[in-house]
Parts: C-alpha cells; structure tokens; sequence
C-alpha cells in the first residue's frame, strides 16, 4: 500500500494551503462587509496617485 502512504504525505501540506487560502478569502469577505467599497477605491485612487501624481 505505498500509494495510500504517499496521498496521505500529499494531503497534509494541501489541506494546509488549502486551510490558508480560505482563512484570507473569509477575512477578505469580512472586510468588504465591514467597510463595503469605501477601503477598495481608495486604494485604487493611491494607487493611481503614487504611479501618476
């Protein structure tokens, strides 16, 4: 039975990548709830300001 022993070595650093990207996604969600577009745009704007202005 390698083949079970390797899919189990594989799935530990997955489901950690895996915990990771949806630990950001939920606290980028919660921040768009929270502070809606406002937080967004004005990046945007500083964005264009500091490449531009």
């Amino acid at each position: 039975m390698p083949g079970v022993t390797a899919l189990h070595a594989l799935s530990r650093p997955l489901l950690a990548a895996g915990s990771a990207v949806a630990s950001l996604l939920a606290g980028t969600i919660a921040l768009w709830a929270h502070y809606r577009t406002a937080v967004f745009f004005e990046t945007i704007r500083a964005g264009f300001i500091a490449c531009l202005g």
